[in-house]
């Protein structure tokens, strides 16, 4: 990309950068957009002050805290490695099997790759899933009762956790807005948590999917510990504390690269 002057293009094309990929470098960037790096702190302390990312040792992240980003913004964030997750994951889902999926665009990934599988029983408190699989030969899907949240179209609250303790499925497909280094996943909403924590705590099996962005991210309410995951898929695990960890707790590991 061209060297340019005008700072609030370049920021703003920072930031889709950030949206896209989940992270980004300060060498990188100086490079794609021909200025020095001096430059490019200062953009990336700019959009921070503005609590639009999170600066990190060398780069800036997806902005972490008390709200997460709108659920149609979540689905351009790592698109790519969400998809190679999704792929891996419906792989390690036998034909026959039944399974929870929660909400989230990683869990989604996952439905598009599952929407080909045969004898499948899906129970999802997603409708966005419910709309990716309702109607596909061979899978049944049964969607939680309870109330819809707008923003992103989950069943959410007592209802939706009172109705899945009808279920024990084989596998509980989970996503998590965060991982923390001590290896607790972590989310926004207490509400959604619920859901999540009944799913984990009904399934025989636990999935977890999340992209490499997640890992060290911070949110307030507190899913599960690591030690409640069977199976993590992932695009990378570049943190050798959180791969250790992930072997004391014998959590089989898929990174898709």
């Amino acid at each position: 990309m061209a060297a340019t002057g005008n700072s609030t293009a370049r920021r703003g094309a920072i930031l889709e950068r950030v949206r896209s990929e989940g992270e980004v470098d300060v060498a990188a960037l100086a490079s794609a957009f021909g200025v020095t790096p001096q430059t490019i702190r200062r953009d990336l302390n700019h959009l921070a002050d503005k609590a639009l990312l999170s600066r990190q040792h060398g780069g800036a992240a997806l902005g972490s805290g008390i709200a997460n980003a709108r659920y149609d913004a979540r689905r351009q964030m790592a698109a790519e490695a969400k998809a190679r997750i999704g792929a891996a994951a419906a792989a390690l889902v036998p034909e026959g099997a039944s399974l929870f999926l929660n909400i989230g665009t990683t869990t989604e990934a996952v439905a598009r790759h599952l929407a080909h599988h045969a004898r499948l029983l899906v129970v999802t408190n997603n409708l966005n899933v419910v709309d990716m699989l309702a109607g596909r030969p061979g899978i049944r899907v049964i969607a939680v009762g309870g109330e819809v949240r707008a923003s992103d179209r989950a069943v959410v609250g007592a209802m939706a956790t009172r109705f899945l303790d009808q279920f024990r499925p084989d596998f509980a497909v989970i996503g998590a807005s965060g991982l923390s280094h001590d290896g607790d996943l972590l989310d926004f909403d207490a509400e959604e948590v619920q859901v999540s924590r009944t799913m984990i705590s009904h399934a025989r099996s636990v999935m977890l999917v999340a992209d490499s962005t997640k890992f060290g991210r911070a949110a307030p309410v507190r899913i599960a510990g690591m030690d409640d995951i069977d199976i993590l898929v992932t695009d990378r695990i570049t943190d050798d504390t959180m791969r250790e960890r992930l072997m004391a707790q014998r959590v089989a590991l898929t990174e898709t690269g």
